[in-house]
């Protein structure tokens, strides 16, 4: 999103282009606008700060092909891992996890809540790329208490790729310093961001 300085240099080039057009067109400089800057700034604060908390989610603006498609709201995930255990040789059962997602047109977060642990981004972008919106992201993953002995805190980064227009589904995988990895997909998603696990079985029950 465009910071205050950023509102005010805008305003402030748009004044001074009236500014100087009154002075070539009528031979003396026009200061009728300059008494309107600071409620210029004003309105255009306002409008860029819709812009970038709601307006953008907008059906018909999701059409304009610049436009971050909308990922956020609460996904419901299977994750599959690929770790191998070495004392059984076998890989984990798929696992239910959630994934929140919080997002503006200029910023993005992502949260998975599964029954023992919560994954923070620490870092987390959307781009376009070869027609495609991507969700790229780094993590640090928290285990509960008294888990941490079996699973310390560990850092990873994932990938999701959103699939229709508008988004139905993100396919996605990951990666973590403990050399494990694994593959998610996303297909049901609520417009409520849930806050922990509990909520989030809420969320779906009965859906």
């Amino acid at each position: 999103m465009l910071s205050g300085t950023a509102v005010r240099l805008i305003v402030s080039i748009v004044a001074a282009v009236f500014f100087v057009g009154s002075w070539v067109q009528t031979g003396s400089p026009s200061t009728s606008l300059l008494s309107l800057f600071s409620t210029a700034v004003l309105v255009v604060s306002i409008a860029v700060a819709a812009w970038d908390k709601w307006l953008w989610k907008i059906p018909l603006f999701q059409k304009i092909a610049s436009v971050p498609r909308n990922l956020s709201g609460t996904w419901e995930s299977q994750l599959e891992s690929f770790w191998i255990n070495p004392e059984t040789g076998r890989t984990p059962e798929p696992k239910t996890v959630y994934v929140v997602i919080r997002q503006t047109s200029s910023s993005i977060s992502v949260v998975l809540i599964s029954d023992e642990s919560k994954s923070k981004s620490s870092l987390a972008r959307v781009t376009q790329e070869d027609e495609t919106w991507v969700l790229h992201y780094i993590y640090t993953n928290v285990s509960r208490l008294d888990l941490r002995q079996r699973s310390p805190i560990h850092h990873g980064s994932g990938v999701f790729t959103a699939v229709g227009d508008p988004v139905k589904r993100l396919d996605g995988s990951y990666w973590t310093d403990r050399d494990s990895k694994g593959r998610l997909t996303l297909l049901r998603r609520s417009k409520h961001h849930a806050g922990d696990f509990e909520d989030a079985e809420e969320l779906f029950r009965g859906a």
